[in-house]
């Protein structure tokens, strides 16, 4: 929605040439040079945003962020996927504290960083220990985590923050009880004086950051607990824009606002490149605008990940399946990025394929019907255990492909070999071994399945893996009543 406020702006002031480079001279960009090389496949047919919020005290944010530091961390996370009919959105928050695997990052000093495991997800923004944080490296961390590519990246700080909320003359805002000065700071050793009343109310500045920071005296107390309000808040900044309209005088000192407060990948490095982008976001409605956190539990002080949840939900949305799994992709995908690997060729005369104990998802890659229920029963009969059977976004695969992530290297080749001419193709795009079919594998007869009655019975294309419903069920649409659904705890 900011976005698309610049975007307006700019085409006012398409004859106003002094406006347009204000605007575009006050975009920051960071450098595209620690976007590591292994990313996953560029084949979802929506887009991902990565939007990251900084609680970085240095500069015009020191008054707002109460308290000392010159190191960036990432506050709040949301990764946006916006659906390839340019009419749905899904907000997926990413809890701070979540344990994650950390690859490689680059260091401002131009070094990488070794991969690591079983680390706080906020410590990806933290490395190098600069103010303005490194965007590259979160950006990473999400590819991995959730095997999705991500097509821009924005980063927004305090002070941006507080200025964006008082351009749109405040925000609406509820609480579920009176917050006090003491549940803003515990160390303050008293309740002190009333912030917040019980209710609805509007905030801006100062008092909008206190609420989407507010953590103690509510729900459990957590980062994780505050999760909802700021879904909350978010909900309510879109509906604040998208309800005072294309007015001139409102959206003038929001863009202005936004093109201050924002650090862009380079792909979004200009008010040429923001405009471009925002108009493909202008049509999303508010009811399709969904909210969902990360599937998730307590893990001693951290957050872990709960498979195969999030597996499903990162699948939906590489699919452009809605929460409810509707496919909202009409059809489109984007072309893939890989270079394939050699093909893996299977060794004349070796013995029989044993499977046992490899896991696999098997999807279509054409328009043959019960292709990959024909590719499971193979498996099947090699000892695999197939996860997941669905269809591939786009029915144009020629060769069948495995993808793999490299830990799986090994159990990858005896997969590939169940596929003479199969291509190998490491990948971070899903925690294990995927083997799309093509059109090779649907020429070659099929044969007879345990307990089929002839080469052609084939099992069922069944329907993709659907977002769990303890997923869907608890989302929020940005046109939501404010005081709903406010915390966890």
């Amino acid at each position: 929605m900011l976005l698309t406020a610049l975007a307006f702006v700019v085409l006012l002031a398409s004859g106003a040439a002094w406006l347009y480079f204000r605007l575009n001279g006050d975009i920051r960009t960071f450098s595209g040079d620690g976007v590591q090389q292994d990313r996953p496949p560029d084949t979802s047919p929506g887009r991902n945003v990565l939007i990251m919020g900084s609680d970085s005290r240095s500069g015009d944010n020191a008054k707002f962020g109460g308290g000392k530091g010159d190191v960036g961390r990432s506050d709040t996370t949301l990764l946006l996927h916006v659906y390839a009919d340019g009419k749905h959105a899904v907000a997926v928050s990413i809890p701070r504290d979540t344990i994650v695997d950390m690859p490689s990052c680059r260091k401002p000093d131009g070094t990488w960083t070794r991969p690591q495991s079983n680390v706080m997800f906020n410590d990806a923004f933290s490395v190098g220990n600069t103010a303005s944080g490194n965007p590259a490296c979160t950006q990473n961390t999400v590819e991995k985590l959730t095997g999705l590519r991500i097509d821009h990246t924005i980063v927004v700080d305090f002070a941006g923050f507080a200025a964006m909320t008082s351009a749109v003359g405040g925000i609406e805002v509820c609480l579920p009880k009176e917050v006090f000065e003491g549940d803003l700071n515990p160390n303050k050793g008293s309740r002190g004086q009333l912030v917040f009343p019980k209710g609805k109310q509007t905030v801006s500045g100062q008092k909008a950051l206190d609420y989407v920071r507010l953590r103690h005296g509510i729900g459990d107390g957590s980062d994780i607990g505050r999760i909802k309000r700021q879904q909350a808040f978010v909900s309510s900044l879109v509906k604040r824009i998208k309800g005072q309209g294309l007015d001139p005088t409102t959206l003038l000192p929001l863009a202005e606002a936004a093109a201050k407060s924002m650090t862009v990948d380079p792909g979004l490095g200009s008010v040429q490149k923001l405009l471009s982008f925002a108009l493909d976001l202008k049509g999303i409605d508010l009811h399709n605008t969904k909210f969902v956190t990360l599937p998730w539990r307590y893990q001693g002080e951290h957050v872990a990940v709960v498979h195969p949840a999030a597996d499903a939900l990162w699948a939906a949305l590489h699919d452009d399946r809605t929460l409810d799994n509707e496919d909202a992709g009409n059809g489109a995908a984007k072309p893939a990025a890989l270079t394939p690997a050699p093909p893996a060729t299977p060794t004349p005369g070796a013995s029989p394929v044993d499977g046992t104990g490899i896991q696999v998802s098997v999807y279509n890659g054409t328009a043959t019907p019960g292709l990959a229920g024909r590719a499971a029963d193979l498996l099947r009969a090699e000892g695999f255990t197939v996860a997941t059977i669905g269809t591939a976004p786009a029915p144009d695969r020629t060769a069948t492909v495995v993808e793999y992530p490299p830990t799986h290297a090994d159990q990858a080749q005896i997969v590939a070999s169940a596929f003479p001419g199969a291509e190998l193709r490491p990948s971070t795009r899903a925690p294990g071994i995927r083997v799309t079919v093509g059109s090779v594998f649907a020429d070659t007869p099929a044969a007879p399945a345990p307990g089929a009655s002839g080469s052609d019975a084939a099992s069922p294309e069944p329907a993709p893996t659907a977002v769990p419903p303890s997923v869907a069920q608890d989302a929020r649409s940005a046109d939501d009543d404010a005081c709903s659904n406010l915390s966890y705890g």
